[in-house]
């Protein structure tokens, strides 16, 4: 069942992470329950998860940007795309996405955008089979401290 996160998911959505670049979950802080609240409560922002058997295989984040060109029509950005990894190649993630892709054209989103930081063939091909190219635009990143 695909479906937009509820309060109570938290944890294991910090235990899922460690499958994308996380190396511990961050503690349970003052900083954390309210970085949470604001995702929790913002309309622009939704974290989307994938649940098997009552467990989080898979998620993504979708956020919505409104935006003043393309005849005041908003975007879409997605991140943090992630399958378990005893979930993989079982079209989990790919649900996630196909679930963010129905919010943004019920929003009026003119694109959807996303990151990646894997040079992996088969993560590149899992993008491109879920409709999204690497060819009409250039991304750049400046890290920041």
């Amino acid at each position: 069942m695909v479906r937009e996160a509820t309060k109570t998911d938290l944890k294991e959505i910090l235990q899922l992470y460690l499958f994308l670049h996380e190396t511990e979950i961050p503690e349970d802080s003052e900083r954390l329950r309210e970085t949470w609240n604001k995702i929790m409560s913002d309309e622009n922002h939704h974290l989307i998860v994938c649940e098997v058997e009552g467990k989080i295989a898979a998620s993504c984040v979708c956020v919505i940007i409104p935006n003043l060109t393309r005849n005041v029509r908003p975007y879409a950005f997605v991140e943090n795309v992630v399958t378990h990894g005893d979930y993989r190649r079982k079209g989990y993630g790919a649900a996630c996405l196909n679930y963010a892709k129905k919010i943004a054209e019920e929003k009026g989103c003119y694109k959807m955008m996303l990151l990646t930081g894997s040079k992996e063939e088969s993560t590149l091909n899992f993008y491109r089979n879920a409709g999204y190219n690497s060819v009409d635009k250039t991304a750049f990143i400046r890290w920041l401290d």
